[in-house]
């Protein structure tokens, strides 16, 4: 009973400081030091250890040499990274998803769609950050697309490197001013729900190429930082 109590507060803090961190309330390179995250997060240091290594297989915190946990930085190197293996593997469990994607598949895509669209992307008091209503579902469309493809494994690995993109979203405001976001969507679903499998693929290769252009005003060791 006791572990089983730990482990319940460790998911909630877990829960906590990931929504902190996309909605940008503990900022890239952030340190994260167990007296504060016990006291903000009122918990034990314990239960925030195991939140935080959980987080660190996320890829939203790292762990530096004798200084603990950090929110991890925006970094042009990890986004470049991060971005040549999005362009690699996402669109190819896209491509899967169309093809293997049954009715039902079909039907949650559209309507995470539709709660996408109606979504604000900003909150109403704050026009600095997407909002967390907003990153939600964004995170849940994209995921609705890929859900089709049957391959567990391949899908576990598309979904893990979109889960460290919404950290770099999170933090350029361009991603949403600079360009018609909704029309991509839309564009996307189209292709998805006609099963053009190599069109929705080429799409969303686009979509994330675009997206990382933009994201890189927000790195800090970057060519041009």
């Amino acid at each position: 009973m006791v572990g089983r109590m730990a482990s319940t507060r460790a998911d909630d803090v877990y829960r906590r400081l990931r929504t902190d961190i996309l909605g940008g309330r503990l900022v890239p390179g952030q340190r994260l030091k167990f007296p504060e995250l016990s006291q903000n997060y009122e918990t034990s240091v314990g239960a925030a250890r195991e939140a935080l290594t959980r987080l660190v297989a996320d890829g939203f915190v790292r762990t530096q040499a004798h200084q603990g946990f950090c929110v991890t930085p925006l970094s042009y190197e990890g986004l470049a990274e991060l971005t040549q293996a999005r362009v690699e593997i996402e669109p190819l469990v896209l491509r899967l998803s169309v093809r293997e994607g049954d009715m039902t598949w079909e039907a949650g895509a559209v309507a995470a769609h539709h709660v996408l669209e109606r979504t604000p992307f900003f909150a109403a008091d704050d026009d600095t950050h997407p909002s967390d209503a907003w990153s939600s579902a964004h995170a849940a469309f994209h995921a609705s697309l890929l859900a089709g493809c049957r391959n567990r494994r391949m899908l576990a690995i598309a979904r893990s490197l979109r889960e460290e993109a919404e950290l770099y979203l999170q933090w350029s405001v361009a991603f949403g001013r600079e360009r018609d976001v909704a029309g991509e969507h839309r564009a996307l679903l189209d292709a998805t729900i006609a099963r053009d499998a190599d069109l929705a693929a080429e799409l969303l290769r686009d979509h994330i190429a675009h997206t990382a252009q933009l994201l890189i005003r927000g790195a800090t060791d970057g060519p041009e930082a």
